[in-house]
C-alpha cells in the first residue's frame, strides 16, 4: 500500500508485486505525458473529477467512471479540485487473462466501488488466499461492466497546439468559431476541415462536446447549474439544462443523481 503525497513520485514499473495500489488526496494535479512499460493501470476517483488525456483523445472521469489504460499507453491526467485518487497497477501478463488491453472507460457499480478501495490499501505483498477470491470477484465485475462512450478525439494540427494545451489545462474554453479564427489567424473554413478530418466532428459540434465534458466536471465538484452555465457560456441556465438533457438523456441533477 503507498499513500502518496502532493507532487509524490512513484513508478509502478520499478515494483514486482502482481496487484499493486495507491490512493492519495490531491489538488492541482498533471502527471504530465507519460506511460507504463510492464503495467497495465485502472484509475479512479470515488470523489472528485479527473480528465485524461492520451495522444489523441480526452477523457472525462467522474466518480462513477473509472478508466482501463493498458501497458504502453501515453497518457496524462488533470485535476483542478480535491480528488480523492484511486489507481491499482497489474502486471501486463496476468490482466490480459481476464480483460483484453484497450484502454476504455467503464461504468463502476457500488460493488467494484467497495473492491476498489479494498485493493488500493492492501499491503504490497504475495497474494493472500482472501486477496485472491477477492480478485476473482473483482474481475467478473470488471467483465460485467458497461462501457462508457463519452470521449472526445482532439486535433492534432500545430497551429493548434498551444490553444488545445490552455482547453486541456482549463484555462481557457472553446471560442466560438469566428472568434478561434481571429485568435489563431487561420481561416473559418480552414478550421473546419481540420477539425473534421483530425475528430470527426465539425468544430462547433466539438465545441459543444467539449462543453459537455466540462459541465460534468465543474457539476460533480459542486458547482451550481447557475454557476456551471455561468462558467460555460450559455445564454441562461435553462439553455444549459436543455442542452445537457439533449446530449445525455437526463437533466444534470438527475444524471448525478442516477450514477450515485
Amino acid at each position: 500500500m503507498a499513500i502518496l503525497k502532493q507532487n509524490e513520485s512513484f513508478n509502478a514499473d520499478t515494483l514486482h508485486e502482481k496487484v499493486i495500489g495507491i490512493a492519495s488526496d490531491m489538488v492541482l494535479h498533471d502527471s504530465g505525458f507519460h506511460f507504463h512499460k510492464t503495467k497495465s493501470q485502472l484509475l479512479y476517483a470515488p470523489s472528485g473529477c479527473m480528465t485524461v488525456t492520451t495522444s489523441d483523445r480526452q477523457l472525462v472521469l467522474p466518480p462513477f467512471r473509472m478508466l482501463w489504460i493498458p501497458a504502453q499507453e501515453v497518457h496524462r491526467v488533470n485535476f483542478r479540485n480535491i480528488v480523492a485518487y484511486r489507481s491499482i497497477y497489474f502486471d501486463e501478463d496476468y490482466s490480459q487473462k481476464y480483460i483484453k488491453p484497450d484502454m476504455k472507460v467503464l461504468h463502476v457499480n457500488a460493488l467494484l466501488k467497495e473492491i476498489i478501495e479494498r485493493i488500493c490499501f492492501w499491503e504490497w505483498s504475495a497474494l493472500k488466499n482472501d486477496q485472491t477470491n477477492l480478485l476473482n470477484v473483482f474481475w467478473d465485475e470488471m467483465q460485467r461492466a458497461p462501457e462508457e462512450k463519452l470521449e472526445l478525439k482532439m486535433p492534432q494540427d500545430r497551429r493548434f497546439k498551444r490553444i488545445v494545451e490552455e482547453w486541456t489545462l482549463r484555462h481557457s474554453m472553446p471560442p466560438m468559431l469566428k472568434d478561434l479564427a481571429e485568435k489563431t489567424g487561420a481561416v473559418e473554413k480552414t478550421i473546419s476541415r481540420i477539425f473534421k478530418k483530425e475528430t470527426g466532428l465539425s468544430y462547433q459540434d466539438w465545441r459543444q462536446q467539449w462543453r459537455l465534458q466540462r459541465s460534468i466536471e465543474l457539476l460533480v465538484e459542486g458547482n451550481s447549474i447557475g454557476e456551471v452555465s455561468h462558467i460555460l457560456d450559455f445564454s441562461s441556465d435553462s439553455a444549459f439544462i436543455e442542452f445537457f438533457k439533449k446530449q445525455t438523456g437526463s437533466t444534470p441533477l438527475q444524471y448525478l443523481m442516477k450514477n450515485e
